[in-house]
């Protein structure tokens, strides 16, 4: 009796030993998706309160032309994400992690030369929409996005950068201060009286750019002196070897979530753009949340398959994959019930007519949930290229089906188009995983296998041209 009594004690000091190791281990990274969560939540969470409360100042016109304008960015933004943002979460994390300083150094001189770009892009646009467009505000709003992308883009590297040593705590503060400026400086120019499409983004460049100073006089003291230079010439080669692949996929996964907004302009007017972007914006935060905890996922599992290879993030892709799931199906379960005075609240009773459709957009929001988990490891396996083929596959059908849809049927084609390019997004993504996992350890592609080895800098390395401040 005394003999089993020992061994049930043992048995249980064995468990409070184990539980208390797995609480060990699972409270950082409690903490750490926290900041996450919070990071992205109050960005989103600015974004969406002023999509919503401009939806409330502005007419019909004036909000789809906002919205157009708010697509045509988030286009050009993708070349940005694409070349700087996500390589710098795989190879920040794994090639470049002892050479922080000198690697942001470089990263800043992309940032210029990719801004610049944008910025020209979009003023081009503005001038065109100014010359030959039948939309004054249109213009206006392009502009704005002109002067704001350049702030913006810059405060997006700048948190991303505290991601490299998984501490988002910072970048969550830095959020909380843009949404505060952004939401204070909209409310000021409203009461002045000068709202429009142009000023509604003045607001966001403001308040990036306050953001973006505070934050890096946060980040140079957490980063140690760099012992060896980075070349600028060998992380644009390395960047534009995943990042070309990542551009296409974006673009690719672009297309039907946002070409249905030029498209309705012309076929029904853009009126019915402001009308899908109130739709939309009940999918932002369940998007924007995944969104965060990808920020942070991303460079873990990049850094995981580089230690332990394709076996050790399959695990990571399934909890992904349902965590992802299930908080998209509780968030619609209380959406979709309540989408009257949902909307009735965040738009002041305008757009009702369109609520109807609320629980369509809820299947394609559930569809693109289950694609994120499989998109992140196959982006964290250094196979961007995988990424492109399913999006491009999705979106070529989506498009077929949906261009004559939304000719027909306007608002409500379009919500279909992009449910059918969500669900083809599902399959592709999960079929291609399944088959690069099946391969052996020497599956990868050519680039796979240069973003995975390591960096070799010099001391000898010149330095740029033009001197960049020290981080």
């Amino acid at each position: 009796m005394v003999e089993e009594w020992q061994g049930s004690m043992t048995g249980w000091q064995q468990y409070r030993s184990t539980a208390a190791s797995v609480l060990r281990k699972a409270t950082p990274w409690a903490s750490k998706s926290g900041f996450a969560i919070m990071d992205q939540g109050f960005i989103s969470g600015s974004n969406f309160l002023l999509s919503i409360i401009l939806a409330r100042w502005m007419g019909a016109d004036q909000y789809g032309a906002y919205a157009l304008a708010f697509s045509i960015f988030v286009l050009l933004s993708l070349l940005y994400m694409s070349m700087v943002l996500e390589p710098m979460a795989v190879l920040g994390a794994a090639t470049y992690r002892g050479s922080l300083r000198g690697y942001l150094k470089s990263l800043l001189w992309i940032h210029v030369a990719l801004t610049v770009v944008i910025f020209v892009m979009l003023g081009m646009s503005s001038a065109s929409a100014a010359l030959w467009g039948h939309s004054p505000g249109l213009a206006g709003a392009l502009a704005g996005v002109m002067l704001a992308s350049p702030c913006v883009l810059l405060f997006w590297l700048v948190r991303r950068s505290f991601y490299l040593e998984l501490s988002p705590a910072s970048a969550g503060v830095g959020a909380l201060l843009y949404c505060a400026v952004a939401l204070a400086g909209l409310y000021i120019i409203h009461w002045s009286g000068r709202l429009s499409p142009f000023s509604a983004f003045l607001p966001m460049a403001v308040a990036a750019l306050f953001t973006t100073v505070l934050l890096y006089y946060r980040l140079r003291p957490s980063l140690r002196p760099a012992s060896l230079d980075v070349r600028t010439s060998e992380v644009w080669r390395r960047h534009w070897e995943y990042g070309r692949w990542a551009l296409a996929g974006s673009i690719a996964s672009w297309v039907p979530a946002y070409i249905y907004y030029p498209l309705l302009t012309s076929f029904s007017g853009m009126s019915q753009s402001g009308e899908l972007k109130a739709l939309m914006n009940l999918v932002a935060p369940m998007q924007q949340t995944q969104a965060a905890l990808s920020m942070l996922f991303l460079p873990y599992a990049a850094s995981i398959y580089g230690q332990k290879g394709k076996g050790a993030v399959g695990v990571i892709t399934r909890r992904i994959t349902m965590m992802s799931l299930a908080a998209s199906a509780i968030y619609w379960a209380f959406v979709i019930p309540f989408r009257g005075p949902v909307f009735h609240a965040l738009y002041g009773g305008r757009y009702m007519e369109v609520a109807y459709l609320i629980p369509a957009v809820a299947i394609g929001a559930v569809l693109w949930s289950g694609a994120s988990g499989s998109s992140i490891v196959l982006r964290a396996m250094g196979s961007p290229a995988s990424v492109f083929a399913a999006f491009s596959a999705s979106g070529i059908i989506s498009l077929a089906v949906g261009i004559p849809a939304c000719r027909y049927y306007g608002i409500v084609g379009a919500v279909w188009g992009m449910n059918l390019a969500d669900a083809g997004a599902l399959l592709m993504v999960g079929m291609l995983l399944r088959r690069k996992s099946s391969f052996q350890p020497g599956w990868q592609w050519s680039i796979g296998k240069r973003i995975a080895q390591p960096v070799e800098v010099s001391d000898r390395c010149p330095e740029p041209s033009v001197p960049v401040s020290s981080l």
